[in-house]
């Protein structure tokens, strides 16, 4: 999942960052809205946490920009103005998906992000099932003929790709773009070290292959 954090206060973005990359989640960060808006226009994001008081624009405008394109990322607006008045007008006047206020519970934000990538137009299932492996994707728990494997955060996300896509490959660049968030290295080697990675945990070096010039593919 690739998340957009917009939010002017550095620290609070870096936090929110942080703890959704720990959940297998690629994520960016806009300190201004401006800058949210044009990211927002070059990355197909799938949840957008914004910050409604946000300089150069404000979230409020960002929100009603993004609202006129053809498919925007589900906006989460989490904001200081946490009043029933400002809940209500944030998500019927702007347009946004959800409202949170601060303080906020990480917990709840994370379930938040979860319950919009639900209402995509076609949201992946919660468990993933290829072979003999099992991916609860709400738990982020993985298992080879019920035998539960410690998977990383990157590891996660590019097995959750890899069963998602039923055995057909998945491009190196998609993996990068799903997986990756702008400021880590991406370059080709990352990706096989991961893959890599994961063919060990998994106890069998055939089941993840690479096509040539297609990427990489499940095979039962």
């Amino acid at each position: 999942m690739r998340v957009l954090v917009a939010e002017d206060h550095r620290v609070l973005a870096r936090t929110i960052a942080t703890g959704l990359r720990r959940q297998a989640m690629a994520v960016d960060i806009a300190s201004t809205g401006a800058e949210a808006e044009r990211m927002c226009l070059l990355t197909a994001y799938d949840v957008l946490i914004l910050d409604r008081d946000l300089p150069v624009m404000s979230g409020d405008e960002v929100c009603r920009r993004l609202r006129e394109l053809a498919d925007p990322p589900r906006i989460l607006m989490l904001t200081a103005a946490g009043g029933l008045t400002d809940r209500i007008y944030g998500l019927t006047e702007l347009g946004a998906d959800d409202y949170l206020a601060k303080p906020f519970d990480f917990t709840e934000l994370v379930a938040r992000i979860r319950a919009l990538s639900r209402r995509a137009p076609k949201p992946p299932p919660a468990v993933l099932t290829f072979g003999n492996i099992t991916l609860d994707q709400t738990r982020r728990e993985v298992s080879v003929e019920g035998t539960a494997l410690e998977l990383s955060a990157k590891e996660t996300a590019v097995l959750s790709m890899l069963m998602q896509a039923g055995g057909e490959p998945v491009a190196h660049d998609d993996i990068v773009r799903t997986v990756w968030d702008q400021h880590r290295d991406t370059g080709t080697g990352v990706v096989r070290t991961t893959i890599s990675r994961l063919r060990g945990k998994l106890g069998d070096s055939c089941l993840i292959l690479a096509d040539k010039g297609k990427g990489y593919r499940l095979c039962d």
